[in-house]
């Protein structure tokens, strides 16, 4: 199969624009360089736009992971008593990593039900917790958590609030403002760059509270401190540093606001498009994600099949399910530079396949949706 012309529809890595891949492959420069500091800079700039802050922000070489590792393990302490919020894959190992750096509790919901502010308030009350976790977007079930009110219960409280924004940050409106202290992004997703890199801002409050830890690598403060002097602590990805400022142009250009508004128009499109041929969102309504959906099979229709002729024969790719949602769910991405015509072009595929595969609905019905959204 020809990646080039694949429709892509994970939910990260996402497709990339021509610019992002010629920046990629500009050639080698010292990254101590006057030219390499030039790139630091406006690197750390277009970032500071993407978080909608004016405070410190780090970009790390290293996956959103990375990320979270680094907000973690400079926040916070061995017996630190963290209240984890866990409805989702990312959110339980969101949950994993803090057990390295503090003692955290996990409060659960069902995959595919939101986070209940009102039982975050409740922990707290009953609980002196230093910090809260919470995956902003959980891209395993396609839900978006509300983290405007978790927040504002954790600021309630007196805890540090740490987000995993890494499939939010430039598709979904999210705030350090919000009463966030640690937001972090990955450059695979929203922004529609390389994988590799990862990205955090912190709060005034947060930058104050930052200590060593227990890593030297993912060192948030040194990161911080350095990109403000247009510098790294340690050798970055030069390649992936060109196609993520590339990138952030590209995002910048288009405009945050305006990029957060098709984002939302995809995702609304998705979601009629699903209705129209029979299929059934798996998040709860009302909280279903606008950068990635998550899709329930229907009766009789095998994952493996479904997706291995999506992608010979409709060149689609399309996300399973992880967990006990394996072979329940597929995941369609609908961030970064994904477009209708994608969308359209996708569908068109993937009402081939179910079609193929005896699931009874009106042929065409999704690409008519998608085709006539407004």
């Amino acid at each position: 199969m020809d990646v080039e012309d694949t429709v892509f529809l994970l939910p990260g890595p996402v497709k990339m624009h021509p610019r992002v891949l010629r920046a990629m492959g500009m050639p080698a420069i010292n990254h101590r360089s006057a030219a390499f500091q030039e790139v630091l800079g406006e690197v750390r700039e277009l970032t500071k736009y993407l978080f909608q802050t004016s405070g410190r922000v780090a970009v790390l070489s290293g996956s959103g992971t990375a990320g979270l590792d680094a907000a973690a393990s400079g926040l916070l302490h061995r017996d630190d008593p963290v209240l984890c919020l866990v409805n989702g894959k990312f959110s339980e190992r969101f949950h994993d990593l803090c057990k390295v750096y503090a003692k955290p509790t996990a409060l659960e919901f069902e995959w595919g039900q939101p986070v209940d502010p009102a039982r975050v308030s409740g922990a707290l009350e009953s609980g002196d917790f230093k910090a809260v976790t919470v995956c902003h977007n959980e891209t395993s079930t396609g839900l978006t958590n509300p983290v405007k009110e978790i927040a504002a219960a954790a600021r309630k409280h007196g805890a540090m609030m740490i987000v995993d924004g890494i499939t939010s940050v430039g598709g979904i409106d999210v705030r350090l403002e919000w009463g966030i202290d640690a937001l972090v992004m990955g450059s695979q997703k929203c922004v529609a760059a390389p994988a590799g890199l990862s990205a955090v801002a912190v709060s005034d409050r947060a930058y104050s509270a930052l200590h060593q830890g227990s890593t030297f690598y993912t060192d948030l403060k040194a990161h911080l401190d350095a990109l403000e002097e247009d510098d790294t602590p340690f050798t970055p990805a030069v390649p992936l540093f060109f196609a993520f400022r590339e990138a952030l142009r590209i995002l910048k250009e288009e405009g945050l606001e305006a990029r957060i508004a098709r984002t939302t128009r995809l995702g609304e499109a998705t979601r009629r498009a699903v209705e129209e041929i029979d299929l059934a969102m798996l998040p709860r309504k009302g909280f279903e994600s606008n950068t990635v959906s998550a899709i329930r099979y229907p009766p009789g229709v095998d994952d493996k099949k479904f997706r291995t002729i999506l992608e010979e024969e409709h060149r689609t790719v399309v996300q399973g399910g992880q967990e006990h949602l394996k072979g329940k769910i597929f995941r369609i991405g609908h961030m970064g530079i994904v477009s209708m015509a994608d969308l359209v072009a996708g569908f068109a595929g993937i009402e081939a396949t179910l079609a193929k595969l005896g699931h009874k609905f009106d042929r065409g019905a999704a690409v008519a949706a998608l085709s006539g959204f407004n």
